[in-house]
């Protein structure tokens, strides 16, 4: 297959198409449990969110967490959120326009740092996993940044141009893989980090995945 000429969006998981946000910080709360840490509400998250995710711990500690800690705090927030995420559902309107986008005649794909073995049986349990080239989660630790993960996504998809994808995500990292893949991003509001935070990358920023959607239809043109 020759290089596409049309738009590709490579969609974020987490807090993007999967609207898990309660999941995330009452995960992210019973992880910082284990260290004495008091809750946090999902404002503060979105303010003091960042990855590599033990620098989101540091901001809390004052101090990186040890390898120990981590380990602890790591295995407590994926139990809790694998517990907690059968009650989480799409983000509203997601499967209409990714079905429309799909209808359009134009790929999309899914690369998320939600683990792989995870990430896929949740995917097609929604029924939406036809609309996509490709799902691919996290493989290795957790808690770094998409950046490498999505040098060999963009490589494994035959045909895609990075200069006609859009990145659609809801963290500075998405903007960031983005963009050392030479292709373009659009962040939502809707998930890990506020407006404000979001806007200081620099990309465009939507409060809708139907107004990222057509934003991305734009930059890909």
């Amino acid at each position: 297959m020759g290089m596409q000429t049309g738009a590709h969006i490579v969609w974020d998981w987490n807090g993007t198409l999967f609207h898990d946000n309660d999941a995330i910080i009452g995960a992210t709360n019973a992880a910082f449990g284990e260290l004495g840490l008091r809750p946090i509400t999902m404002e503060q998250y979105r303010a003091l969110y960042c990855v590599p995710v033990p620098k989101f711990y540091e901001r809390l500690l004052g101090r990186l967490p040890t390898d120990a800690e981590w380990e602890v705090m790591d295995a407590t927030f994926q139990r809790y959120y694998t517990e907690h995420r059968v009650g989480c559902g799409l983000t509203a309107g997601a499967a209409e326009l990714l079905a429309g986008w799909r209808s359009a005649g134009r790929s999309q794909s899914i690369l998320s740092m939600y683990g792989h073995d995870e990430l896929v049986p949740l995917v097609r349990g929604f029924g939406i996993e036809a609309h996509f080239l490709r799902v691919d989660g996290r493989t290795g630790p957790s808690g770094g940044s998409k950046t490498e993960h999505m040098v060999r996504h963009l490589g494994a998809l035959a045909g895609v141009d990075p200069a006609h994808t859009v990145v659609i995500g809801d963290a500075a990292d998405d903007a960031v893989a983005a963009l050392h893949v030479g292709a373009r991003a659009v962040l939502y509001t809707g998930g890990s980090h506020g407006r404000a935070r979001l806007e200081e990358v620099g990309v465009p920023v939507v409060d809708t995945l139907g107004e990222a959607v057509a934003e991305a239809e734009r930059l890909a043109a």
